[in-house]
């Protein structure tokens, strides 16, 4: 993602959008509730393919292949912490035009910045190698093609989705937002032809229960899948310079708008997970086949269960995922290296370089579904380096102004951020020691 565009930098697009949200936040038009939202939604619904991405439909598929519909509160309540988490986020690139990189830069010594790039590139990479195999093997399953040519062409596709931010913002968020709809679509499609038990699944959703240690390393693992770190540094930076205010009562309007364009993004995405979960609890744990813990052999047990359009339907989300995760992942990682280092690369070489780790997966012949699962833990691990320092910048008054976190919203993301620090911690202890 590249900087801010403003004044005649903008597109048409981007400038009628801006217009609008200015002209609602001064009362100046009168609209109905939707075209209200409208010019305000987009940013969350980029943010929010990180949670519907290639490595949610291991954990889920998983999830709902060994345990049924216990684990969906699970998913509930990892996107209602999510909430959180991306509004915090989208506040401060809102309110100070920084985004959650350059304020690590700003206010960190020059070491501790270092260190931070450098695991956040990490991260990066490893968002990016799960979200491209997620892709490569949505190419390999609809078109039977190889590996190797299904990653080729997830670069190039990728490329050209990235391509459209050179016609403004608007124009992406609008190819994003299609694709996140696109696998609710795939889901809501899903869901009705496997009639899944409802009552088990408001039962499972509204209370809260285990079944032995290893469905809390599931929900773990669900956990480490839902709220990604280069989602939060990315969300802050969509927010830079798209719409400006500068008076306070504005300022707090505009922030209610994207609030409404968090919870919006964020609930579609608990949709999509709790879908994939019922879909495997309802075809595979229902019928007995507890063991799918893979995302081929979710796609080869469909037909037979279900039929060709199930297996179709299915592909086509996996692939639609890769496609549009590994997009915004690019994008992310563009983010990250420009705001802890001030410095900035073509965004088609950094693709390019980003492909080379999936490549090498590939070449080398290792397991997609495993290769998830890895980059899931490294992604753990790079999760409280995203949210501590949010948490911090946020709820400091001479960085946020009037609109500092209140008391109960800090204590509410400290107590989110120690929950994900100490799952994820106990995610990589289980994954480590086998």
């Amino acid at each position: 993602m590249h900087e801010p565009r403003t004044g005649s930098q903008r597109s048409a697009t981007d400038a009628k959008t801006v217009e609008n949200a200015l002209n609602i936040l001064s009362k100046k038009k009168s609209r109905n509730l939707i075209s209200r939202l409208l010019p305000f939604m987009g940013p969350a619904f980029i943010a929010s393919v990180a949670y519907v991405d290639p490595g949610n439909f291991a954990t889920n598929i998983q999830g709902g292949a060994q345990f049924g519909y216990l684990l969906i509160w699970v998913i509930v309540a990892s996107n209602l912490m999510a909430m959180l988490i991306q509004a915090l986020s989208a506040k401060l690139g809102l309110v100070t035009g920084m985004n959650l990189a350059e304020h690590c830069r700003e206010h960190f010594p020059k070491p501790v910045v270092y260190l931070l790039w450098a695991l956040m590139e990490v991260v990066a990479m490893s968002t990016d190698l799960a979200e491209f195999l997620g892709a490569a093997l949505g190419f390999q399953l609809l078109l039977g093609i190889p590996l190797l040519v299904g990653a080729v062409l997830t670069g190039i596709a990728t490329m050209l989705i990235l391509g459209m931010e050179r016609y403004g913002f608007r124009p992406l968020e609008a190819v994003i937002s299609s694709m996140v709809a696109m696998i609710a679509l795939c889901y809501v499609a899903e869901t009705v032809i496997v009639m899944p038990d409802w009552r088990l699944v408001v039962t499972s959703t509204i209370m809260p229960r285990f079944a032995g240690s290893e469905s809390v390393f599931l929900a773990c693992g669900i956990l480490g899948a839902t709220v990604m770190p280069h989602a939060i540094f990315l969300h802050s930076a969509l927010m830079q310079g798209r719409i400006v205010v500068r008076d306070k009562e504005r300022l707090k309007s505009l922030y209610r708008f994207e609030l409404a364009d968090v919870v919006v993004a964020m609930g579609v995405a608990s949709c999509v997970n709790a879908a994939m979960l019922i879909m495997a609890a309802a075809t595979f744990y229902s019928t007995g086949h507890t063991s799918v813990a893979s995302i081929e052999e979710a796609y080869r047990t469909l037909e037979p269960l279900l039929g060709s359009a199930a297996r179709w339907i299915f592909g086509l989300s996996l692939l639609v995922s890769g496609l549009s995760s590994s997009t915004v992942g690019t994008g992310a990682g563009q983010v990250i290296m420009q705001g802890f280092l001030e410095r900035h690369i073509p965004i088609w070489i950094r693709r390019l370089i980003t492909m080379v780790p999936s490549l090498v997966v590939i070449g080398f012949g290792l397991d997609p579904t495993k290769t998830l699962v890895l980059s899931q833990v490294v992604l753990s691990f790079g999760l409280p380096f995203a949210v501590i320092p949010l948490v911090i910048f946020t709820s400091r008054k001479e960085i946020m102004g009037d609109l500092v976190n209140r008391r109960p919203t800090t204590a509410a993301a400290s107590i989110i951020a120690a929950i994900i620090v100490l799952l994820n911690v106990y995610l990589i202890y289980k994954t480590v020691s086998g």
